[in-house]
């Protein structure tokens, strides 16, 4: 098994809770979150594209309290 090459955005500077994310092969995207490391979401890139999509769209905002 190849070790993950976790990334983390630029924007996180040295905070910390980021997320972290992977691309081990062209079908697989992995996430992780650094407070809980052990946790990974595995998708694919064509359902995490639809997700930004539905959240810059506003679909979850009904999540988040105002």
């Amino acid at each position: 098994m190849h070790p993950i090459d976790w990334q983390k955005s630029s924007f996180s500077n040295n905070a910390a809770q980021c997320l972290y994310v992977a691309a081990p092969d062209r079908d697989t995207i992995k996430l992780r979150e650094s407070d809980d490391p052990d946790v990974i979401l595995t998708t694919t890139p064509a359902k995490l594209k639809a997700f930004i999509l539905g959240v810059k769209a506003g679909e979850f905002d009904h999540f988040v309290d105002d």
